[in-house]
Parts: C-alpha cells; sequence; structure tokens
C-alpha cells in the first residue's frame, strides 16, 4: 500500500473538517474561533498541493476533494459569516424563528449568500482555466474568506469608529457581497506568491508584498487583514499596468 499517494488527500480532508468546525461557530457567533479555523483550513490547503507535487501523486480526485473542501472552508462559511454581520445589522443576534421577521429581515440577510454563490463558480472555472498555474485571475476564495471573517472582529476590536459604523450598515454588506462575489470571478491578473528562485530581483514584488502585510498585521491586527486582501489586488492591478509598458 502506497501511503504517501494519500497524504494529500487526509490533509485536504483535514481542511475540509476545519471548515465543518468553522461553520459551527459561525453559526454560534464565536467569530474568532471561526476565523482561527478557517485559517487552518486554508494552511491545510496550502500544503495539500505542497505533498502532491513532493510525492508525485497529484490525481483528478485531490483536485476535485480540493475544491469541494474550499468551497466549505472558503465558500459556505463567509457566507454565513455575511449572513450572521447581516442580521446584526437589523438588530437580530441569531436566528430564533422565521415567522418573527418581517419582511426586509426576512430577505436581505440571505443576501450573504451571494459570497457563497461566487466562491462555488470561482472554485469550479479555476479547474478548467489553465491560464491560472503560475498566477490568479480574480482573487482566490481562501483570500476572500479571510476578508469576509475579519469583518466581525474589525467591528469587535478596531477603534477606527467610521469603519465599524459602516460595517453596521447592512446597505454596505449587502454591496461588499456583490463586490466580494464579482471580484473573485473578475479578469484581473493577480500575481502569484510562489517562490521559485531565490533571486531578489524576481521576487521583488512578493517581498515588497510580504513585508507590508506583516506591517499591516503588527499596526492594525484584523483590519490589517482585509488591508492586506485589498493592498494584494491594488497592488496587482499596478503591477499589471507597469508590466504592460
Amino acid at each position: 500500500m502506497n501511503i504517501k499517494k494519500h497524504i494529500p488527500n487526509i490533509i485536504t480532508l483535514l481542511n475540509l473538517f476545519s471548515g465543518c468546525v468553522a461553520l459551527v461557530f459561525a453559526f454560534q457567533l464565536e467569530f474568532e474561533l471561526a476565523f482561527y479555523f478557517v485559517c487552518l483550513g486554508i494552511f491545510l490547503d496550502f500544503f495539500d498541493g505542497f505533498f502532491a507535487r513532493l510525492f508525485k501523486v497529484s490525481s483528478p480526485l485531490g483536485l476535485q476533494l480540493d475544491s469541494l473542501a474550499d468551497m466549505v472552508t472558503s465558500g459556505v462559511v463567509p457566507g454565513v459569516v455575511m449572513f450572521q454581520l447581516l442580521l446584526k445589522s437589523f438588530g437580530e443576534e441569531k436566528v430564533i424563528s422565521v415567522s418573527s421577521w418581517d419582511n426586509s429581515v426576512m430577505i436581505l440577510p440571505f443576501l450573504g449568500f451571494i459570497i457563497t454563490l461566487g466562491s462555488c463558480y470561482r472554485l469550479a472555472n479555476f479547474n478548467i482555466d489553465t491560464r491560472q498555474t503560475d498566477s490568479f485571475i480574480g482573487v482566490p476564495t481562501p483570500a476572500n474568506a479571510l476578508f469576509i471573517l475579519s469583518l466581525p472582529l474589525i467591528l469587535q476590536y478596531s477603534n477606527v469608529e467610521f469603519i465599524t459604523n459602516a460595517l453596521q450598515n447592512y446597505w454596505v454588506l449587502i454591496v461588499i457581497s456583490f463586490i466580494s462575489a464579482y471580484i473573485m470571478n473578475a479578469e484581473i491578473p493577480l500575481f502569484s506568491l510562489k517562490i521559485k528562485n531565490f533571486t531578489f530581483k524576481k521576487n521583488a514584488l512578493q517581498i515588497f508584498f510580504l513585508v507590508v502585510a506583516l506591517l499591516f498585521l503588527v499596526l492594525f491586527r484584523y483590519l490589517g487583514v482585509a488591508l492586506i486582501i485589498v493592498f494584494y489586488v491594488l497592488l496587482s492591478v499596478v503591477n499589471n499596468m507597469f508590466s504592460k509598458k
């Protein structure tokens, strides 16, 4: 029995397990724990591919498992978190009885799941898009998930009043949901963080990004997570503009 060929799939299933645990915490409004289990799932998601390449055991089964696990960890969980944020923006702490909601509360929070729909389309398209082997087109679902899961933590821990006020407005949250779904599937080339060699010149962009990302985390904590994702997109757009010249 070749144990090596099963290791990547086991890691992928652990990613799925982390996503399931994060879902439970998201439904219980334990957003910080949900965030950390999604981070764990994303960490495992990186290493399943790493070990598949290392052991040369990549397979169609592994590809499908990876997308299915990501669908939960980076697709369903952020949708639930946005659903909960929208409920809270209406003054609802949890779903007690659908019959007790007024019509607006009954409809609008479900728009948070547009993130889940966008994630599903992105993951399916990624599997058949041969252009995304060394870079990305559209924001990857793990990056989008980190952005969405940082929002309730920004509300809890950030002192930047205009941001926290905005995140309590359901229209702002709905706009974020639609932008999130769009930007995952937009034709925006984004640079990869993979370092294929150790020359500074060829990795200057990645190194610059990682240094700025570390500063954001140190200075702003959870707000820094959201800023990192925004910075990643903006830096990619600027890099694309200069690359075409």
